[in-house]
């Protein structure tokens, strides 16, 4: 049946085009299989259990157009809804079809009948940085009425400065959102925290919270895994623990909630475990989300305060094989519980797998914080270790200082 129809569609094309261009009936089916008509228009035609999202995905290239295709679907008598429109575009920017979902959009804006809220202008924001860039973004957000200049919509735009790692452009917004009058949630300080990590400048992540704390906005659990991942990158042991004692009387801490953050405390103390605590720890793992990856990064720390190492293999190779880029923070991380725990064997391992990453540049200025670190809290052994590894690498961070003085 399906066969058929395709027949019977190309057959129609054929006559079409044989009728307006006078082609002979050979000649349209090579002019139909060149011209890709065959591949795009013809087989959309040919489709059964038709409806709008099918249509719009099976849009082939970038280039042609989603608005054409709405355009059609409503002129065919076709009813159409904005949360049907918002449940495509979200589908469209899971596979990573940005220019589509933007032109769905661009429908949604220009049709007044639909009343946009101000995540359909937050998520234009984002889609107009992906498909034209943040200078179009930008001029988008400051051409918006003043009504539509929302914490979502100014969020929006941090987000994409944040990630393209923009810090005068984020910092400057950043300003204007906290003089502003509008009510922001934790999730507008999480991205300026996500960005200085990013960047290597963990020592403005703790200003951040206080001033979160002074517009008394209550920090999530994305914010205390961002603040406690800072002073783990900087070895802060003293601030990972008062941080863990705040967010065990934080509003909102459930039962499984508490018991990750007392079993914590076992990184800042070197406590000793019994099976049934350890078992704990596993499964209070499970409960954090991929979007709050950067967890894992602490979540290798307590491991090495447990001294389980195979916990820490199965951590460090599960972040590994995720399409999340690394940073100079993770391999410090990983680095430094393999130290901790004195397998320089896997220390060597991930110095090698630093400098072979594609997309981070081996920091041996980070290395040389490690060293400081570990000496003062008096693991001289393990800074000597350490030391001479790193020599065997030609990356000594005392000699790179040195040269760079002379």
């Amino acid at each position: 049946m399906a066969s058929r129809s395709v027949f019977l569609a190309f057959r129609r094309k054929c006559a079409e085009s044989s009728f307006v261009s006078g082609t002979s009936r050979p000649e349209c089916v090579g002019r139909l299989f060149s011209s890709g008509a065959l591949s795009s228009d013809f087989l959309e035609d040919s489709q059964e259990n038709d409806d709008l999202k099918s249509r719009i995905f099976r849009l082939r290239l970038p280039k042609r157009s989603a608005t054409n295709v709405i355009q059609r679907w409503v002129s065919e008598g076709n009813p159409i809804g904005i949360s049907e429109l918002r449940q495509i575009s979200k589908e469209l920017r899971k596979s990573q079809r940005y220019k589509h979902a933007l032109e769905i959009s661009e429908w949604m804006v220009s049709h007044n009948n639909f009343e946009l809220s101000d995540s359909d202008y937050a998520t234009r924001i984002e889609l107009m940085t992906k498909v034209f860039g943040i200078d179009a973004a930008e001029r988008y957000f400051e051409g918006l009425p003043l009504n539509t200049k929302t914490s979502e919509t100014y969020t929006a735009l941090l987000h994409c400065y944040a990630g393209a790692k923009l810090i005068d452009k984020a910092e400057a917004l950043f300003e204007r959102i906290k003089d502003s009058s509008l009510s922001f949630s934790a999730v507008t300080y999480n991205e300026m925290m996500t960005m200085y990590l990013s960047v290597g400048q963990v020592e403005k992540v703790s200003l951040v919270v206080e001033e979160l704390k002074q517009k008394k906005i209550a920090p999530d659990i994305f914010t205390y895994n961002l603040w406690i991942s800072s002073c783990a990158a900087s070895l802060n042991i003293d601030e990972v623990r008062w941080i863990l004692d705040e967010m065990r009387f934080a509003p909102g801490s459930d039962e499984g909630w508490l018991r990750y953050i007392n079993l914590s405390n076992i990184y800042v103390t070197a406590g000793h475990l019994v099976n049934s605590e350890l078992n704990s720890l596993v499964e209070a793992e499970k409960s954090i989300t991929q979007r709050e990856w950067i967890t894992y990064d602490f979540l290798i720390i307590l491991h090495a305060g447990l001294g389980n190492k195979d916990r820490i293999d199965q951590i460090w190779k599960s972040l590994r094989t995720t399409k999340q880029k690394m940073t100079s923070r993770n391999y410090i991380c990983i680095l430094s519980s393999y130290l901790m725990l004195g397998h320089l064997k896997e220390v060597g391992e991930i110095i090698d797998q630093w400098k072979q990453s594609p997309t981070t540049a081996f920091d041996v200025a980070a290395c040389g914080r490690v060293l400081n670190g570990f000496a003062d809290i008096g693991l001289t052994e393990k800074v000597n270790s350490f030391h001479m590894l790193l020599i065997q690498k030609n990356s000594d961070p005392i000699d790179i200082q040195s040269s760079s003085t002379d």
